[in-house]
């Protein structure tokens, strides 16, 4: 019996197939990238966070296929723009249709209201995702481990690099972890969420956080992001203290009554 996850993957790959035949080159993208009047740097974004203590992805996030609707009055715009005031680091802009009710023209609307770097936040299977995602104006993109293989976790990996994207390398397990380290990345996503179950569960981070400064030890460790299942400040203290050096957010700040007051509760 497929899982979520596998449905999702099989939508995506229904998408990808309606996108035109084409071999991307890192210089495709940097010549997409080049043209842009202000650079936004997402990595550096989150290593000096804006305010507190932690670096902020905010996430534009309408629904979910495990909470449904989060937002019913969404303006992707008004909640972006209300993020940037209240201080996140960085944006995440959901792209996803038909699971998330996102989109890549969301991306291209946000871009031209804030100056904070944006993550495309969806299910990349193919480099083609990864042209669409500088075409509509990210700076980083997502690639879930999960999802990939070998092969094309490298050579995505490798494109958006040289591109000059950020990239965040999700990761759920050990396994998964193991998988990501190869890559040498800059940016390690945990997700506390199980992407097949959607059970959320913090101590993922705690655990993961362990493994990843222990094989790290002889250079620099990637810098670490919590995903999923952050509500409180007590929660951001737990994944600090395991070595988040950033938290991604998107239901608890949306679902409040006050971004600017969550966000202030959020970054420490």
């Amino acid at each position: 019996m497929a899982n979520i996850l596998d449905t999702i993957v099989a939508q995506k790959q229904i998408e990808v197939s309606r996108l035109p035949e084409r071999r991307i080159a890192a210089a495709d993208l940097r010549e997409i990238l080049l043209k842009r009047s202000e650079p936004r740097d997402f990595l550096s974004a989150l290593k000096t966070p804006r305010s507190g203590s932690i670096g902020l992805i905010a996430e534009v996030k309408k629904a979910s296929p495990s909470a449904g609707v989060i937002c019913p009055n969404f303006d992707p715009v008004r909640i972006a723009k209300e993020y940037e005031d209240a201080g996140a680091s960085c944006l995440s802009v959901l792209t996803d249709e038909q699971f998330f009710q996102g989109s890549l023209d969301y991306l291209r609307q946000i871009r031209a209201a804030v100056k904070l770097p944006l993550l495309r936040k969806d299910f990349i299977i193919d480099e083609r995702q990864i042209l669409e995602a500088v075409e509509w104006g990210a700076d980083a993109i997502l690639l879930i481990v999960a999802i990939l293989d070998d092969t094309r976790l490298m050579n995505f990996h490798r494109l958006a690099m040289d591109a000059g994207l950020s990239v965040l390398v999700e990761v759920h397990d050990e396994t998964e972890l193991d998988r990501a380290l190869k890559l040498g990345p800059d940016l390690i996503g945990v997700n506390n969420r199980d992407l097949r179950s959607f059970k959320v569960d913090l101590s993922t981070t705690e655990r993961l956080a362990k493994q990843i400064f222990i094989s790290t030890r002889q250079g620099p460790p990637p810098l670490l992001v919590a995903e999923s299942g952050i509500h409180s400040r007590a929660d951001v203290r737990l994944l600090a203290r395991a070595g988040a050096g950033a938290i991604l957010v998107g239901e608890s700040l949306v679902r409040g009554s006050s971004i600017s007051a969550k966000v202030a509760e959020l970054v420490l």
